[in-house]
């Protein structure tokens, strides 16, 4: 069974500050790092180290060839990555003492995905395999629309959310994974109850996970809620923490371990990464989580 993740790759340029930059001013970072990163990168990365057969299929620029290499050596199946003439996809990323972020991102090379691309990416593929998307690339609707006609499990990860994502063919969606400002912007409800009634109500066609952050996770799944709390850790950067999760749970739940066991590794996966700087590099591997869920077992 493999996970077939269309994702964006980028370049992060992350910057060390002492609070977020405010209008018309200029503030200096107290450390820099340019690292692999993007939401697709960071996905595959946990999914492999989760130990998942995960194959990526992307784009980036000929001259960061450095960044594949990087992805290949986390696991990744890089053989629908291909490297072309357009600037990679990059953010810039302000990271506070608290660890909260925030970002600014351009798309690049990540918006060159076809509909031809998807349909070569997902030419020998098996009714168990699953495909994983986010909303950083080009060609999604192709990728929802192209995957539930080959009858394969499509797990969507509507992130960074906008309106574009309502015009897209949801119902090929089997897992809707979202944050609570992405689920509030998705079903128009502000409370969390009247969220989880919305997506009870009107999505009843696929699973819906919902990440609270620090208050956990929920997960709605055919007529049951389940919940599972967030690990209590000092949290040092949060980037990642979403996609870290995201490739954790998928790739226990993939592979018919019980939601909730999924939901707790993908969590514990998370809460790991906030304690380390940095996105792709922040994620742990199998051995730590395992390790982390040992201690934490009560």
């Amino acid at each position: 069974m493999a996970i077939i993740n269309f994702g964006s790759i980028n370049i992060d340029h992350v910057y060390q500050v002492d609070h977020f930059v405010q209008p018309g001013e200029t503030l200096a970072s107290t450390h820099y790092q340019t690292l692999l990163g993007g939401k697709g990168a960071n996905q595959s990365i946990a999914l492999a180290q989760a130990g998942a057969d995960v194959r990526h299929v992307g784009s980036i620029h000929e001259n960061d060839a450095s960044f594949k290499q990087a992805l290949i050596k986390k696991g990744v199946d890089c053989r629908g990555l291909t490297c072309s003439e357009v600037p990679s996809g990059h953010a810039i990323i302000q990271v506070t003492p608290s660890g909260e972020n925030a970002i600014v991102l351009f798309g690049g090379a990540n918006q060159t995905i076809t509909a031809k691309t998807v349909m070569q990416a997902l030419d020998d593929t098996r009714p168990s395999d699953w495909v994983l998307t986010q909303n950083e690339t080009s060609s999604i609707e192709e990728v929802l629309r192209q995957a539930k006609e080959k009858h394969l499990k499509v797990a969507f990860n509507p992130a960074p959310m906008s309106e574009s994502v309502k015009q897209l063919p949801l119902d090929c969606v089997d897992l809707l994974i979202v944050n609570e400002t992405e689920a509030a912007a998705i079903t128009g409800k502000e409370t969390l109850e009247d969220i989880v009634t919305e997506f009870k109500e009107q999505w009843s066609h696929c699973e819906v996970i919902i990440t609270l952050g620090k208050a956990g996770v929920i997960m709605l799944r055919k007529n049951e809620v389940i919940e599972v709390k967030a690990f209590t850790v000092d949290a040092v950067d949060t980037t990642a923490a979403g996609d870290t999760f995201i490739g954790y749970f998928l790739s226990a739940y993939c592979n018919h371990t019980d939601a909730k066991q999924a939901l707790r590794r993908g969590c514990a996966a998370s809460a790991i990464a906030v304690t380390r700087e940095g996105a792709a590099q922040s994620i742990p591997t199998q051995k730590e989580v395992d390790r982390f869920l040992a201690k934490h077992a009560n």
